[in-house]
């Protein structure tokens, strides 16, 4: 995690976080739509954030992949808009899992998120209606928010 004020950063955290949640999802649709778009009927399905529409002060690099994963998508979707292959978007809160669980521990953050089953029953539903932006719980209100007051919301997030 980048922190500019003490001037620490964990580089290879900070690239591991890039790859992972960037790159690669970006080298996988170079890779496989070429073969999807053959089929007659197909799906891309990212994942962004809720804070990559309103970021978070202390994870500037996490919240800048999932700007990034939206902005891609949107753009992908854009490129294969008359092709076989439909390109969604999962739009999270902050899910209970075991991913961040050290993370959250050393920042004595109480608050543990959705569970991934309210995240996998709202993106089956949005899924089947064909909704391309699917925005999960407080996701959507981020999402709606950074539409409409962004410098309001962010310092609401940022206090």
């Amino acid at each position: 995690m980048i922190d500019i004020t003490s001037g620490r950063s964990n580089r290879n955290s900070d690239e591991d976080e890039i790859d992972i949640n960037l790159k690669a999802p970006v080298r996988l649709c170079e890779l496989f739509a070429p073969l999807l778009m053959k089929q007659k009927e197909a799906a891309i399905v990212n994942v962004s954030s809720g804070l990559g529409f309103c970021p978070i002060a202390v994870m500037p690099v996490y919240c800048a992949t999932k700007a990034a994963m939206h902005s891609f998508t949107v753009s992908l979707r854009h490129q294969l808009r008359k092709t076989s292959v439909k390109v969604f978007e999962i739009i999270p809160p902050m899910v209970d899992t075991d991913l961040d669980k050290g993370g959250r521990d050393e920042r004595e953050q109480e608050e543990r998120g959705i569970p991934p089953s309210e995240v996998a029953v709202a993106t089956m539903k949005g899924l089947a209606k064909d909704e391309y932006e699917i925005a999960v719980g407080e996701a959507e209100g981020l999402k709606k928010g950074a539409l409409s007051n962004p410098e309001q919301l962010f310092q609401q997030m940022n206090q």
